[in-house]
């Protein structure tokens, strides 16, 4: 089960983002934002397209996550302010783990459980949901 968090802000604007060249989507501006904040602490590796959005990969205590992002903002929108992303957590999982039904993700996920308190408290995200 993927986990996502929902947010708005006006914080990263699409319009100066990397084209993606797979589908047109934005989303590279929050896993760089994320990135950054998070150098020296967490291992995360550089932003990449997909069909659906943006990816990258984090090593959060021992274990490797997929992180994906996109932002809700179309080619050719303008840019005026607030805008909703989501943020995608997915827990990497063996293929033993998987055939034994082991180390599933679920709500309470460390890591799930990190970015959910990371945009929570980030003062200029406003409408945090988890869906």
């Amino acid at each position: 089960m993927n986990k996502a968090i929902y947010f708005k802000t006006s914080v990263f604007d699409p319009t100066k983002e990397e084209l993606n060249p797979i589908n047109p989507i934005y989303g590279s501006s929050l896993i760089n934002w994320i990135k950054d904040k998070l150098s020296g602490i967490y291992d995360i590796e550089e932003a990449m397209p997909e069909d659906w959005g943006w990816y990258s990969y984090i090593k959060f205590n021992g274990r490797d996550y997929l992180i994906g992002s996109i932002a809700y903002f179309e080619e050719g929108d303008i840019f005026q302010g607030e805008i909703e992303w989501a943020f995608q957590v997915d827990k990497i999982r063996t293929f033993k783990e998987k055939l034994l039904a082991k180390e599933k993700m679920h709500d309470q996920d460390a890591c799930f459980v990190f970015f959910q308190e990371l945009f929570k408290n980030e003062p200029e995200f406003h409408s945090v949901e988890i869906v």
